[in-house]
């Protein structure tokens, strides 16, 4: 009996169940979601489901791709499809040196959700460490994107495989447009969103800082809008102020900024611009002491999010005294 796994050919000597099958290749079955013949099968009938010849396989799992960081003056909550987040940074899990390392950043961070990327297991070592030994799914909102599609097609397959791996439906929607830009292909994504939404999938959606297409999304029923500040992994900072500016004006839901932000000030400025939140990766990551940038990033998060609220004084162009003049000698 000939079959695919994972895009390699296998062979196996007598009639087996999908659970059998995992387990004779060392996965464990509560971690990973299954694909047989390009239809997501349960876990709850792996053990009732016996393999056939020809048939083909995709098994998946989440790699790296509570929180108090609430303050006496912010305690309003970052509302996403209707469950209320107090940390208002997102970061992603991808780049980091180790695991143990992603773990102890986003713990500093004080995030409450994480980006996730779904890939084949590695069949030729399927007990090595996962992204859940590290960062629990029930301390940690786990946010399954679709880092590397291309296709409105290729993102929802993902998504469904995500959502059968961990029930999560909260997810991010990214289409590319190419691999040297990583721009978003925008006319992807509006059908991908569209398939999404009609699967009751919330959709936090990665798109261009175009006003008209974010009101577009948000039509179609995405809960987040998710302009990028400047090409992803980029860390030029945020490009475009007035199109974000006009993005928040415009929107009913979650403004978020997503892609190229690069130090602690980048991450202040957008929440200044009145922005609700900032996903990151890189910034983090990818700096010399991640873990100490995950700190910066929190806290700049949080003083942004205050001077927003608070109201910056008004810019002049001449100089206006802070001491009163009257009664000088």
């Amino acid at each position: 009996m000939n079959i695919t796994i994972n895009g390699e050919a296998r062979a196996l000597e007598r009639p087996v169940s999908v659970l059998q099958l995992l387990g004779d290749l060392g996965i464990d079955s509560r971690k990973v979601a299954l694909e047989r013949n390009l239809e997501i099968l349960p876990a709850s009938r792996f053990a009732e489901t016996i393999v056939s010849d020809g048939d083909q396989f995709e098994v998946v799992h989440f790699i790296g791709g509570g929180s108090d960081a609430a303050n006496d003056h912010d305690t309003s909550a970052l509302v996403l499809a209707g469950r209320e987040f107090q940390s208002r940074l997102i970061v992603g899990t991808g780049k980091y040196r180790d695991f143990d390392e992603t773990r102890d950043a986003i713990a500093a961070s004080g995030a409450e959700i994480v980006t996730v990327a779904v890939r084949r297991v590695n069949l030729s070592d399927p007990a090595q460490p996962m992204l859940v030994d590290y960062l629990d799914p029930k301390q940690y909102t786990y946010l399954p994107n679709t880092a590397g599609c291309y296709t409105a097609e290729e993102a929802v397959r993902t998504l469904r495989l995500a959502r059968e791996a961990g029930g999560w439906s909260l997810v991010k929607l990214e289409v590319l447009g190419d691999k040297i830009s990583l721009y978003p292909d925008m006319p992807e994504t509006l059908r991908a969103a569209e398939m999404l939404v009609a699967e009751k999938f919330d959709v936090m959606v990665y798109c261009s800082d175009d006003p008209i297409l974010a009101k577009r999304l948000e039509e179609i029923g995405c809960c987040a809008i998710m302009p990028l500040a400047a090409p992803i992994g980029s860390g030029l900072g945020i490009q475009n102020a007035v199109m974000l500016r006009l993005i928040i004006e415009n929107a009913n839901v979650p403004v978020i900024v997503d892609a190229g932000v690069g130090t602690a000030s980048d991450a202040a400025e957008a929440m200044e611009l009145g922005c609700d939140g900032v996903l990151m990766n890189t910034a983090i990551a990818g700096a010399k002491d991640p873990v100490l940038m995950a700190k910066a990033m929190r806290h700049a998060i949080e003083a942004g999010r205050l001077a927003y609220l608070a109201g910056r004084m008004p810019k002049r162009q001449y100089a206006d005294p802070s001491s009163p003049l009257g009664g000088l000698i």
